[in-house]
């Protein structure tokens, strides 16, 4: 097994030391034929952010490909870019910010190679900046990859986040590949798999840390409540698809993002009703989902301690 795996990072306001914190995590891969495609999206005016190049190049390691936009794209398209630029037979993903686990690229390839999948995704833990375990994405429940479950999941709890998700090159840009959205970029790409018959698998693992950093991106901005907005008026056109307990967990869910999205905005009135609407009128999903999230942090923790 010796196909390249081209790993895109886009950067954009980042400090180098993080930068390289998430560059390093791929170098130090277990699977060696590996090629990091480094796409600098920030404004040449920032000097604060000017000198990426020259402290790429001073890693020294032919295996990372540094690429300065002209202008600001944005995340998507910035992506889309390195996907350009590759020239792996699979193609994965790294936030600038994060990291991978030593074994990331080899257990998710060789699960691909060995399940001939044209996409897989995997479980994804989230840390505050101090280290400490937050959250944890587990999707080992899903036992139906067929198109029609797969959806339904989709729609109902996004099957993401983009780190975890590895494509065969070719299959990804015969999609289209990211769409240009200012949010939900990584959702409406797994939509199009799955409606384009990808064939689509999940690994039951938890190789990529995604980082909690609370600095301002878009989820503490005005930006993701429009986008929540958006994203569930697209979801109402599939609701034809869904069931009645199905449409109701995915309103939930609605409301209650928007209620942390107007927390951390400090629309706190709007936050009270969001909140109001999440606990009143799904009582039984609340509590439900608030029970599933502390245990998988409990057994995920405990995991971690042994």
């Amino acid at each position: 097994m010796n196909d390249l795996v081209s790993i895109i990072i886009p950067t954009y306001k980042r400090e180098f030391n993080i930068l390289s914190r998430a560059i390093e995590s791929v170098l130090n891969q277990t699977y060696k034929n590996i090629e990091i495609i480094i796409i600098d999206d920030n404004i040449t005016s920032e000097k604060k952010y000017y000198d990426i190049k020259n402290k790429v190049r001073m890693l020294n390691d032919p295996r990372v490909i540094y690429f300065k936009n002209e202008n600001n794209l944005g995340g998507a398209l910035s992506r889309n870019k390195g996907i350009e630029l590759s020239n792996g037979d699979y193609v994965t993903f790294l936030d600038d910010d994060d990291i991978y686990l030593e074994n990331k690229v080899k257990n998710q390839i060789l699960y691909m190679k060995v399940n001939d999948l044209d996409l897989c995704f995997t479980n994804l833990i989230f840390h505050n900046k101090n280290g400490k375990l937050v959250d944890f994405r587990n999707f080992s429940w899903i036992k139906d990859f067929s198109e029609k479950n797969l959806l339904k999941q989709h729609l109902m709890h996004h099957l993401t986040g983009t780190p975890t998700f590895m494509y065969k090159s070719d299959c990804l840009k015969r999609i289209g590949m990211f769409d240009n959205v200012n949010m939900g970029q990584e959702f409406y790409l797994m939509l199009k798999s799955i409606n384009a018959k990808l064939k689509i698998g999940h690994l039951d693992k938890s190789d990529v840390i995604a980082f909690k950093l609370n600095d301002g991106g878009i989820s503490f901005s005005e930006a993701k409540i429009k986008g929540e907005n958006d994203l569930y008026r697209f979801k109402k056109e599939y609701f034809s698809y869904l069931n009645k307990k199905e449409i109701s967990y995915i309103k939930f869910r609605h409301n209650a993002v928007l209620a942390i999205a107007y927390k951390r905005n400090k629309k706190y009135i709007m936050f009270l009703i969001s909140s109001i609407k999440t606990v009143i009128l799904y009582p039984i999903i609340f509590i439900r989902e608030l029970y599933k999230f502390l245990y998988n942090i409990r057994k995920k923790r405990e995991g971690e301690r042994k």
